[in-house]
Formats: structure tokens, C-alpha cells, sequence
């Protein structure tokens, strides 16, 4: 991608997803994605109806009159992306790539972290961990993480979650928020989600078209697999097929429900054919 078409691109994304992240996410993010805590700030006097539990004593008695100890709220939050940029995710049969959705989504997610004074870091990976770019603050940090996921050019094709999970256990000492952001056409990681789903806040968004759970009749297609690079022919006037396909995904999408499930992760559904806001509207509203 030539430099002035790249710069061109950030910048659309960054007017629609910061406007986005500004006026539509940052009041339902903030009540979503709560601090490390309290933490104390000052001493006032005591008044009538406080909370007698939060007097303190040391002060009280130097003064001989009762003081009150105030605390804030701890907001700052480190957020992590962990972003799938398999092969298969260069995949699209509507107007949208499910590549060109993980972009916009983790902009606007970027936005509101740095809204809320927020570190925001990312992870990308296939079936290696392509880059890792640790967590900061600032928009100038934000831009790049978008020029980042529009130019970046990943060595691998295929899909490790596994990894991917075990390498934020490893890496990341502090607890954090984790957006997992996949199509999740991998193999099994129900036991590192485990192990990592202690550590760290994870949020899985599947992100997915509806040509991957059915066909349509339309003949013999050619069909190849952007992973492996397989190429099979398939005869979808043959509803048996059609029919088959459609279980499999179903088994599919019902297994991935039960991982995230039996690990305490929440999840929303992201196709490349619906507005993707009241979806994480929704998902914020849940966790509030």
C-alpha cells in the first residue's frame, strides 16, 4: 500500500471511530471496564451522614475535630488487543472484509481506552506471534496501531489461539483487559483461555460472515482455503451439502460458545453484514 493511499485510509478511520468512541462508547466503555480499584486522595471534614468506617483517627485527633478520609476511583486500565490476522480473515462476501471489521472495531475500542486515560497495547498473530506493541497512552500511539493493522503484511497464514493466549499469560505480569478479536477457525484453545482468563479480563469478539455458515444454490464453486491454500470444488445445488455445511458450522459456533462459557468469558458476535455499535453497545450495557 503506497504511503499517501495508507494515510489516506488512517485518517478516515480515525475521524469516524474517534467520533464514534467520543460520543457513542466512552460513557458505556467507563462503566464496562472498571479500574483496579480505590485509592485514597484527601481528608475533609467530617459531615453529617458520612460513613464513619472512613474516619481518620490520626487526623481527627490532631485537629480535636472529626476528619473524613476521601477516595477516587483507580481508572486507569491497561487494554490489549489481541488480533487475529490469519489468512482466513481476508475473507468477505458482503461489502466488508472480516479484516476491514477487526480494523474499525479495535479503533474504536483504542479511542475509548485513550478517552478514559487508558494504556492501550497490541498483539498480532497467525499460528506465530507476528508483533507485539506494547501498552501506552496517546492518540499519536493510537495512529500508529491503525497504520499498523491497515499495511501489516503477516508472515504466517494460519491460526493459533492457543499461542496467542499463553504468550499474553507470559508477557504480561500486570492484569489487564484483553478484546480477543478472531474469527476463531482454529484449533482448540479452551484450556489456555482457562489459564489466561484468570489472569487477565477477556473479551472474545467473533468476527464473521454469513457465507461461512451457508451456502447459497448457485452451482459448482471453487472454493479455497486462505489458510492452507487448499482448493476443493463444491456442488451447491446439492442440498445435502448445503444442509451438512450448515450443521457443521452450527457444531462449530455451539462448541465455541461452551469455551468461552466454561471459561467466564463474555463474547458478542460480530458479522461483516450488520452495524457492528449496538452490538458493543450492547456487550458494554451487559457489563455495566
Amino acid at each position: 500500500m503506497e504511503t499517501k493511499e495508507l494515510l489516506r485510509k488512517v485518517r478516515k478511520i480515525e475521524i469516524r471511530t474517534k467520533a464514534l468512541s467520543q460520543q457513542v462508547f466512552a460513557g458505556q466503555y467507563h462503566s464496562a471496564f472498571k479500574g483496579r480499584g480505590m485509592s485514597f486522595s484527601e481528608v475533609r471534614p467530617y459531615n453529617y451522614g458520612d460513613d464513619v468506617r472512613f474516619i481518620d483517627w490520626n487526623v481527627t485527633a490532631r485537629f480535636n475535630t472529626p476528619y473524613i478520609k476521601v477516595f477516587e476511583e483507580e481508572r486507569e486500565l491497561t487494554v490489549m488487543l489481541a488480533i487475529d490476522v490469519s489468512g482466513s480473515n481476508t475473507f468477505g462476501s458482503q461489502n466488508t472484509l472480516k479484516s476491514d471489521l477487526i480494523t474499525e472495531v479495535a479503533a474504536v475500542l483504542s479511542f475509548s481506552a485513550i478517552t478514559n486515560n487508558d494504556k492501550v497495547g497490541v498483539l498480532l498473530f497467525s499460528d506465530r506471534i507476528e508483533k507485539f506493541i506494547p501498552p501506552k497512552k496517546g492518540s499519536s500511539h493510537i495512529l500508529r496501531i491503525i497504520r499498523e493493522l491497515l499495511s501489516f503484511v503477516p508472515q504466517n497464514h494460519g491460526t493459533d489461539i492457543a499461542q496467542a493466549l499463553q504468550f499474553l499469560t507470559n508477557a504480561l505480569k500486570k492484569r489487564c483487559t484483553t478484546f480477543l478479536i478472531s474469527d476463531f477457525l482454529g484449533a482448540d484453545f479452551s484450556n489456555p483461555l482457562k489459564i489466561a482468563s484468570r489472569k487477565h479480563d477477556i473479551v472474545a469478539l467473533h468476527v464473521r460472515d454469513v457465507r461461512e455458515e451457508h451456502l447459497p444454490p448457485v452451482g459448482l464453486i471453487q472454493v479455497k482455503d486462505c489458510e492452507t491454500a487448499k482448493t476443493i470444488t463444491i456442488n451447491t445445488d446439492s442440498a445435502r451439502v448445503r444442509q451438512a455445511y450448515e450443521i457443521a458450522w452450527h457444531n462449530h459456533a455451539n462448541r465455541l460458545r461452551e469455551t468461552f462459557r466454561s471459561a467466564g468469558v463474555d463474547t458478542v458476535s460480530l458479522p461483516t453484514d450488520t452495524d457492528y455499535i449496538p452490538a458493543l453497545l450492547n456487550l458494554f450495557k451487559q457489563r455495566s
